[in-house]
């Protein structure tokens, strides 16, 4: 009766080292994988920030010959009105 009980136990026993190896192996990959995760969220990052700053800058480009324009068309009605 010992004898079985402590073969059972050894069973389990085993079960559960293999379990934990298993969870081991696992945890390793899932680490691996937020690596990769939080690497591509970095990338992803500087290119939203980039992407950003580009965006700023076409603003400021586009504004800057939009207020040349009004310039222009001002510059060209109050020749219309000198010479009328």
């Amino acid at each position: 009766m010992g004898l079985e009980k402590m073969e059972a136990l050894e069973a389990r026993v085993q079960g559960l080292l293999e379990m934990i190896q298993d969870l081991k192996r696992t945890n390793a990959a899932l680490h691996g994988d937020l690596r990769t995760a939080r690497e591509r969220l970095s990338k992803q990052y500087e290119l939203t920030h980039r992407w950003a700053e580009d965006r700023s800058d076409i603003k400021s480009r586009i504004e800057k010959v939009l207020g040349e324009l009004e310039f222009l068309e001002c510059v060209e009605d109050s020749k219309e009105v000198a010479l009328d």
